[in-house]
């Protein structure tokens, strides 16, 4: 199975798009333990830029990605899991108002906002799990940030990428016999396409690889194995995939920077020219280098 050449990426961008998609503004992780995603963050190469005005909640980046680590826990709601969870996924898209429209026409699901004074109301729908999926079309000079969040004084507002770093995709885990209703809802919400068989990218290759109208994002549906046990079939967004143009070159950079990687001594996952997987530290999520010289 062989990565999409440059040739592929560019037909990518000749199909239908519906919402005028233009890849992801950001990811949401929730966490009990903020500062230990925040450390695992900043050894990748991110670094914290503004807090939020009124909640718990940081914004991390580098170069054109932006990870939201959220904290934040009401009053009345239960508590934060032990474990780093991605909870949201937020579309670049050039009519909020409008992508949003189309998609609770064709049957999404909308969420409830919360809005508190001195911020944007962002329209969001149910994505797969407990997840949100937003519409965002301020990310250019004026963006959602220079409304909800803080900057943090004395730091750069644009931190470059670590080794050309870029935001490639998405792992979804999906449960028994609903890879059909995921191909669907990403297919007629958002304009995905299934990519052919031959086609994959990264050290873990498996499932449904579908890309995004916009030729800038992928995302991978993964089904759990027939036999295995209930508890290990939740659905879920498992992983972020950052893409570099030297996957061996880049594990090495942040190798230095104290990142561990998975290294399977029984002929497993590996870092490769292909790929790699990191550690998951503390309870923190993994995450995974993809080749893609983009």
């Amino acid at each position: 199975m062989t990565l999409p050449t440059a040739a592929d990426r560019e037909a990518l961008g000749d199909l239908p798009n519906p919402l005028a998609l233009q890849g992801i503004e950001f990811i949401e992780y929730v966490t009990c333990k903020p500062q230990t995603l925040g450390q695992s963050l900043e050894k990748l190469g991110f670094r914290p830029i503004a807090r939020h005005r009124s909640r718990e909640v940081m914004l991390y980046r580098q170069g054109d990605i932006n990870v939201i680590v959220n904290a934040h826990r009401p009053p009345e709601a239960p508590a934060l899991a032990e474990k780093a969870s991605i909870s949201a996924v937020a579309f670049r898209v050039r009519d909020a108002a409008r992508a949003y429209q189309r998609v609770i026409e064709l049957g999404a699901w909308a969420v409830p906002t919360n809005v508190e004074v001195m911020e944007l109301n962002i329209p969001a729908i149910h994505g797969v799990g407990t997840s949100r999926i937003f519409f965002v079309d301020r990310h250019a000079e004026f963006s959602i940030y220079d409304v909800d969040f803080v900057p943090i004084p004395t730091l750069e507002k644009y931190p470059p990428a670590i080794a050309g770093l870029h935001l490639f995709g998405l792992v979804q885990y999906v449960e028994l016999d609903r890879m059909a209703d995921w191909i669907a809802f990403y297919g007629e919400l958002f304009g995905f396409t299934e990519l052919p068989a031959d086609k994959s990218f990264g050290v873990l290759p498996k499932g449904c690889i579908l890309a995004s109208p916009c030729g800038k994002l992928y995302w991978q549906l993964i089904e759990p194995p027939f036999d295995s046990p209930a508890a290990f079939r939740e659905e879920l967004l498992q992983r972020v995939a950052f893409g570099t143009s030297d996957v061996l070159a880049t594990v090495k950079t942040l190798q230095d920077r104290g990142v561990e990687f998975v290294e399977s001594a029984s002929g497993g996952v590996r870092s490769g020219t292909r790929g790699a997987l990191t550690l998951p530290s503390d309870q923190g999520p993994s995450f995974e280098l993809v080749c893609d010289p983009r």
